[in-house]
Formats: structure tokens, C-alpha cells, sequence
């Protein structure tokens, strides 16, 4: 396939790149280190053999990255689950989600995916403020991640939203891949999870016809992701405690590093993911005639409510809204061994968090949020 030349900068390694980026890899001392790390009894001859030997991106997700994470969950949580019924496996798809890890949102719904019959995996929507290393940047590009740029000029990054609007549309047209996009621009570090219309903005300029005939090219999925336990989720509180007090603070490269590397190896109790509809259909059925503006407000407001009735909530979210509100008013929804569990487990975390000026009522409250505002949403739409 003839991949047109303004994607280069972009777009994910495809199979005639690989060899290419192996050699580019396997030269790079920091990228042997963690091979060192995470296979410390295999030969370093094994691992660039077996990785030579793949020959497609696809393939390397399948030898590499899915026994990874296969491995990794069965240390660092009680499972992972997903419900795709409202799908045809055999379909490409645009997965729009709430976004809680930087890495593992993409990461275990390409899991969820092959082990639900998924011709191929996603391709993977990726900051590049989160790219500075060549290195990770090859790596990412491997494991079929597509680049948004960010810190541009304003009409920079108007040229970069259309191209990458017309890449996620040569994606799903051309390539007969799928796609996993966040509803948002970073985290939603206290978890009230809101599409931005800017997304669907950017999606619409490239395709053709209409806003609507745009976005049905695009196959959108509202995509529920839940995780029991978030292990950034002192990380973010103090964050929240950083941004308070510290006129102007901005996080560092460094912090997103460590952002990474806890929410990977975290305890993260029980994930769940699942799919809401395709929303082509209901995309047609819209008025023709609606104002932009409000057809936006219309997308973003249905893709919320899809995603925010298929949360799968656990007993820590209900206990957290009732020790924020200062009530009982969920506790049907949990036992007394489970509240404690649940408190033992927020003190836990709140002792990791290293500040000179600590405000523990101030952070425990933002750590509550985080776990109630999950249940908040899913009753606003009930």
C-alpha cells in the first residue's frame, strides 16, 4: 500500500520500516537496559533474533507486548475483562474512551481485542510530549502508535489537526485498521470524564461530505474503561495540592517517566472494558439541518452518556462518595469490610505522597473524587 508522503512524520512504522527501526533499537543503550530489566535471563542474541523475525507491527504486539501484559496483569491486578456484544469483531472501528493510564488504556483494549477475535489491534493516539526520546518514539511507532503534535503556533497546529484527521481517516478507509483515540487531551485526573469537542473537530477534517458523513467514516465507539484501583491516583491528588499551591507549576518530562512506569506496574484490582455501539446509525438519524455547534454538543453529550452507562463501578467508588458527601446513602453497594478495605487502601497511597507542606484533608479529598466521580456521572445519566 502506497502511503501518502505528508504522513510520514506521523504515522506508525509499517513493515518495510522495521528492519530498519530493530537496528535502531538494538543499538540504543537505554533500550538494552530495559530489555535487561524486563527479560534479565534471555539472551540479548534471542530477543533481536525473535525480534528480526517480525515482520509486521501486528506481529510484534503478538510475540512481545501481549505476553507482557498478559504476564503483568496476572501480577498486578485481579483480572481483566471486557464486554464487546455490541460489536462485529469482524469490522474496523474508531474506539473513543474515557482516559485514566497513559500507556495501559490502549495497551490492554488491544489485549481485550485479540482475545475477543479482533482481526488486528488498534492504532494508537500518542502525545508527542510524551515522546522526547527517539528511542520510546521508535518503540511507540512500532507497537502502531500515530502522533498528535502539541506545543505548536496556532496555525501549526491547525495544519497538524488536519493531517491527522485525514491520517485517522486513511487509517479506517485505506488500512482496514482500527483506532483508539481518548475523549480528551490528557487524563482526567479527577475522573469526570468529558469529550472534547475539539477531538470530533479535528476528526472532521478529514474524509469527505458532511460533519456527520465525517464522522460515520470514522465507525466511532464509545469506550468504557474502569479500573478498581488507579496506582496514580496519589500521583494525581498531589498534582492537584502542586497546582494549589505553586503559582505556575507545570509537570516535567520526568513526572510523566514516573506517570508511566507506576501506572504499568501498579495495583489496579479489576479492569473492565466495554463497548457501547457502533454510533453510525445513530449518527444518520441527527437532523440534517442542526447547527454546528450543537451538533457537536450533541455528539459529545451522547458519546458521555454511553461511556458513563457502562462503567462497571466497584465497591470503592460507592465508598467514596459517601465519605465526600458525608453519608450512607450507597451503602447497599458495599459492606463494612469492604469500606475498610477501601480506606486502608487510600491511607496506603496517601502516605506515598512525598510534599514538604502536605495537606492530608486536602488530599484525601481530591483521592475521593477521583474514586466517586465515576458513580456521580453514571447517576447524573440514570
Amino acid at each position: 500500500m502506497i502511503i501518502p508522503k505528508e504522513f510520514d512524520q506521523i504515522r506508525p512504522w509499517e513493515p518495510e520500516d522495521l528492519p530498519e527501526v530493530y537496528d535502531r533499537l538494538l543499538a540504543n543503550e537505554q533500550f538494552l537496559h530495559v530489555i535487561a530489566y524486563l527479560y534479565p535471563k534471555v539472551p540479548l542474541e534471542f530477543i533481536a533474533d525473535k525480534l528480526r523475525k517480525c515482520k509486521t507491527n501486528l506481529n510484534f504486539q503478538l510475540e512481545f507486548v501481549y505476553p507482557f501484559l498478559k504476564d503483568l496483569m496476572s501480577k498486578a491486578s485481579l483480572g481483566l475483562e471486557s464486554n464487546f456484544e455490541a460489536l462485529d469483531n469482524t469490522r474496523n472501528y474508531t474506539f473513543i474512551s474515557n482516559h485514566r493510564d497513559i500507556v495501559l488504556d490502549s495497551a490492554l483494549l488491544d489485549v481485550s481485542m485479540v482475545d475477543a477475535g479482533f482481526k488486528t489491534t488498534c492504532e494508537i493516539a500518542i502525545g508527542d510530549n510524551l515522546l522526547s526520546l527517539p528511542w520510546v518514539k521508535d518503540l511507540v511507532r512500532v507497537n502502531k502508535a500515530f502522533i498528535v503534535e502539541r506545543s505548536l503556533s496556532m496555525r501549526q497546529m491547525l495544519l497538524s489537526s488536519k493531517r491527522l484527521g485525514e491520517y485517522m481517516h486513511f487509517a479506517i478507509q485505506q488500512k482496514k485498521e482500527n483506532i483508539w483515540i481518548a475523549q480528551r487531551e490528557g487524563r482526567a485526573k479527577d475522573s469526570n470524564d468529558r469529550t472534547q469537542e475539539s477531538i470530533l473537530k479535528m476528526m472532521a477534517m478529514g474524509g469527505e461530505g458532511s460533519v456527520i458523513d465525517r464522522l460515520v467514516a470514522l465507525h466511532l465507539v464509545p469506550t468504557s474503561i474502569s479500573y478498581e484501583y488507579d496506582p496514580c491516583d496519589f500521583l494525581k491528588a498531589k498534582e492537584f495540592q502542586l497546582k494549589r499551591d505553586v503559582e505556575g507549576w507545570k509537570k516535567s518530562p520526568m513526572d510523566d517517566v514516573i506517570s508511566m512506569q507506576t501506572g504499568i506496574f501498579g495495583y489496579k484490582g479489576h479492569v473492565y472494558y466495554h463497548t457501547g455501539a457502533c454510533l453510525d446509525e445513530w449518527l444518520r438519524s441527527l437532523p440534517a439541518d442542526i447547527a454546528k455547534t450543537d451538533l457537536y454538543a450533541t455528539i459529545t453529550d451522547h458519546i458521555d452518556h454511553d461511556i458513563y452507562m457502562n462503567y462497571r463501578l466497584y465497591p470503592g467508588n460507592y465508598v467514596a462518595l459517601d465519605e465526600l458527601n458525608g453519608t450512607n446513602d450507597f451503602a447497599s453497594y458495599y459492606t463494612s469490610d469492604e469500606k475498610a478495605v477501601f480506606d486502608k487502601y487510600l491511607d496506603k497511597q496517601l502516605e506515598k505522597i512525598d510534599l514538604e507542606n502536605k495537606d492530608i484533608p486536602f488530599l484525601r479529598n481530591c483521592m475521593l473524587t477521583m474514586y466517586a466521580n465515576p458513580v456521580i456521572n453514571q447517576q447524573k445519566v440514570k
